[in-house]
């Protein structure tokens, strides 16, 4: 499957345009129904409240636009059955998300969604030899990519605390993606990556500060599966294998960082990793006195630097082991001074 740069343009533009045409509808359903983030917790840093349900603009954007694309391609079920493997199980977590927004689950019911959506792509994956950077064992695969898509999961949900920085990050990362796979010939991926970024951005224009509507757990946790399972598919064109591994992690190097420091912190507090708080990378940063729109620009500005990182090490001559040290110990320097600000 081959497909020219005026058709990449065009998944692009209508993603784009769809998603920032539902967003508002979305909020005025969200409004009239009273389906709000209120800042009834000690966690919640808005002051009035704001309507939920974006993400299922992003939702709606990304499948129609996948699928309309397979149509006006003169879709097959081979190309068919391809796209739902991975639209599919993030179109479920989206509704798991969604009925959080609407009911507020429990973590644990969220969970055992994450691990089921994570295991059946894994199996999926595994078993059609779809997998990026195969061990060669199977089980040993399966493990590892459920372990990358329930992490991934949580991480961009967890990272989805900050007006913009979920939406903003995410399309860094599939605008990456999107070149990363358009140079290695590896078109399914560039398309469906193309889709996010064009979605993401269109959410951003009412999500941005002030944001005027939330994605929710409903976007979060369909962004999170759906880039999870880009990255695993994707084979970076290098032949060293650790190369290979770091570039998915590269590219989704600052939601994890944020879920580290995230984690650790409420773990040195004794308190439960899946507990809300103030203790993620925007609040520290507003703690100092950072605007909300500074903290913002500081978290996409890293993330594209991550992703710089991993086009320096994906074709070029520059020794890939000095940019994978240098990027290593940028992250830990990172880790250990937020982890030294204060939680709350």
């Amino acid at each position: 499957m081959v497909i020219s740069q005026i058709e990449f343009f065009g998944l692009f533009v209508f993603s784009y345009a769809l998603v920032g045409l539902l967003t508002p509808l979305m909020r005025r359903v969200a409004l009239s129904k009273g389906v709000l983030d209120r800042p009834n917790s000690a966690h919640k840093s808005h002051k009035q409240p704001v309507p939920y349900l974006g993400g299922v603009a992003i939702i709606v954007g990304v499948v129609v636009v996948s699928y309309s694309a397979l149509i006006y391609s003169k879709i097959n079920w081979s190309n068919f059955w391809l796209a739902t493997s991975v639209l599919g199980p993030a179109v479920v977590m989206g509704l798991v998300g969604l009925w959080d927004d609407l009911k507020s689950l429990d973590p644990l019911p969220r969970f055992i969604g994450q691990t089921i959506a994570g295991l059946v792509v894994a199996v999926f994956l595994v078993l059609n030899d779809n997998i990026g950077n195969p061990t060669g064992v199977t089980g040993l695969d399966v493990a590892i990519t459920v372990l990358w898509i329930v992490g991934i999961c949580n991480s961009i949900n967890f990272f989805d605390n900050l007006d913009g920085g979920a939406a903003g990050t995410v399309a860094i990362s599939a605008i990456t993606l999107t070149y990363l796979a358009i140079t290695s010939d590896q078109y399914f991926i560039a398309a469906l990556a193309i889709v996010v970024a064009g979605s993401t951005l269109g959410f951003l224009i009412w999500n941005r500060v002030p944001a005027r509507i939330y994605m929710g757990d409903a976007g979060a946790l369909f962004l999170g599966v759906l880039i999870a399972t880009l990255t695993v598919r994707f084979k970076p064109s290098t032949d060293n294998s650790l190369t290979s591994f770091a570039i998915p992690v590269l590219l989704l190097a600052i939601p994890i960082l944020d879920t580290t420091v995230a984690v650790f912190s409420r773990l040195r507090r004794q308190i439960s990793p899946f507990q809300g708080g103030k203790d993620h990378l925007s609040h520290r940063l507003v703690r100092y006195g950072v605007s909300r729109k500074v903290v913002a620009i500081t978290l996409w500005s890293l993330s594209a630097l991550y992703g710089f990182f991993a086009l320096l090490i994906s074709g070029s001559n520059i020794n890939e082991t000095l940019i994978l040290i240098i990027a290593l110990a940028f992250w830990i320097l990172l880790l250990i001074l937020f982890l030294n600000s204060k939680d709350e």
